[in-house]
């Protein structure tokens, strides 16, 4: 019997590989099917099953090129409805997967289609439940991500409350809770770094497990959600209604341009040159109007939660070797345009003569002593985080929402921003100064950086002082 939790930092996800007997069953699986396909071959297995909790948010799952790939069948819970070839499982129906048992348990709440998986070994011994976006490690799924749904994500909360008393709960202390996110994702509210745990240690530490009342249950999870990031919905219906091949979208974004050809591209409206490099590289110069999202940092949340349209066409800036990667990245929150990458990576476009520009920053010290008074302070960091703790004077503009404030913004008008390090603030600026503002300066280190200086601590406002 093998159980491998396959878990990608980036999104903060985990799918799931399941065999026994030469059979295996997949749980939620990313949209490139190459590592299942991998895992197939090496454990000499072959694919029977391929269980979706729920119609994901936050990702493109890969479960229609799986099942091309192997013949295998989708499954998905009661009340799913797809518009390609899948099964519909009852609650409480079991499937065998070698010697092994999975059973379905509804578990309405997040979404209606919610479902948790029960797998029991060859003697019934109930093992482990992968939950889906159902339970997670200290918190539970946002009630308002349903498709069309009539319901209110109050109604949706008490069907969670009820789903978790009556399904989880009665299960025994020591089966394993594997979930499908973690710390990271904006599927729920506090979840723990831990991607898994027993599910006695969780009736212990889980408020939503805990002698709740439902009116309080409902209360705390529909309290305080940030507005579900904009691609959330669009990909929660590629998920139901299928995509493009996931090897048609790497060979369309695999054409690399000269600076010429990409300089030409870059005129359309509609295409935008995304720079992927580290923010510093960004900063000390880059192609004019370009958009910064960094690799190295959660890449395909930030590409999901600032590019509104998902058919826009990507040109990718990033170091060489790793275009196929930023591809892979961009198509897993449903990003499929991506129409190829700059040649030579950005020492190609110094090489061309091509004008660049450049970020303006100052260090935390300098901005303390001589912008903080003169400059407007834009802290671009997530509202909980501000909260917490803040200059004075900053005024929160999250990046999770720039679309929405930017164009009310003063173009003119002289900007410090910061976030928590110095990532989301080289975002925030690159979109800002594409948008057409001219007066913008970056505070290096963040807020990290700025709370270290003795002469902040006056301006910083701590806790409910900040309110």
């Amino acid at each position: 019997m093998k159980i491998e939790q396959l878990y990608t930092n980036c999104l903060a996800q985990g799918a799931y590989y399941i065999s026994h007997d030469g059979e295996a069953a997949i749980i939620d699986p990313l949209r490139e099917t190459a590592p299942y396909l991998d895992m197939l071959k090496q454990n000499n297995d072959q694919l029977k099953y391929i269980f979706e909790t729920h119609f994901h948010a936050d990702f493109v799952s890969g479960h229609v090129d799986l099942a091309n790939a192997t013949g295998a069948e989708i499954v998905f819970g009661p009340n799913a409805q797809t518009t390609y070839k899948s099964y519909t499982a009852k609650d409480h129906e079991i499937f065998k997967v070698g010697g092994l048992s999975i059973e379905v348990l509804h578990t309405p709440g997040h979404t209606m289609e919610s479902c948790t998986f029960l797998l029991k070994d060859e003697s019934g011994k109930d093992l482990c439940i992968f939950t889906g976006d159902t339970l997670f490690i200290g918190d539970v799924g946002r009630p308002d991500l349903a498709i069309k749904s009539d319901l209110t994500q109050e109604d949706l909360a008490k069907l969670l409350y009820k789903s978790l008393r009556e399904k989880i709960m009665p299960l025994a202390d020591d089966v394993i809770v594997y979930p499908a996110h973690g710390a990271g994702s904006a599927c729920g509210k506090n979840m723990s770094k831990e991607t898994s745990d027993t599910l006695g240690n969780q009736k212990k530490t889980n408020y939503a497990l805990s002698n709740i009342s439902e009116e309080d249950f409902v209360k705390e999870l529909t309290t305080g959600i940030l507005p579900a990031p904009q691609y959330f919905a669009k990909n929660a219906l590629l998920n139901k209604s299928g995509y493009q091949k996931y090897d048609e979208v790497l060979e369309k974004g695999s054409k690399g341009f000269d600076a010429d050809t990409l300089e030409k591209l870059s005129q359309d409206a509609n295409t935008i040159v995304l720079d992927v490099r580290k923010p510093e590289e960004f900063g000390q110069a880059h192609i004019p109007n370009s958009i910064f999202i960094g690799l190295d940092g959660q890449f395909a949340p930030w590409v999901g939660n600032v590019i509104k349209d998902l058919q826009t066409k990507i040109i990718v800036v990033c170091p060489e070797g790793r275009e196929s990667e930023a591809v892979k990245r961009l198509s897993r929150v449903g990003y499929d345009n991506c129409i190829g990458y700059l040649k030579g990576g950005f020492e190609s476009w110094i090489k061309a003569g091509k004008k660049t520009d450049h970020v303006n920053s100052i260090s935390a010290e300098v901005f303390l002593k001589s912008q903080y008074q003169q400059s407007k302070t834009l802290d671009v960091r997530r509202p909980g985080e501000f909260d917490s703790a803040h200059l004075s004077l900053a005024e929160n503009k999250p990046l999770d929402f720039i679309n929405d404030w930017a164009d009310d913004m003063d173009k003119n008008a002289a900007y410090s921003i910061h976030c928590a390090g110095g990532y989301r603030s080289m975002v925030s600026i690159s979109i800002l100064k594409a948008k057409g503002f001219k007066n913008l300066l970056d505070v290096l280190g963040g807020f990290g950086a700025i709370a270290k200086e003795t002469e902040a601590q006056q301006h910083i406002l701590q806790g409910s002082l900040s309110h």
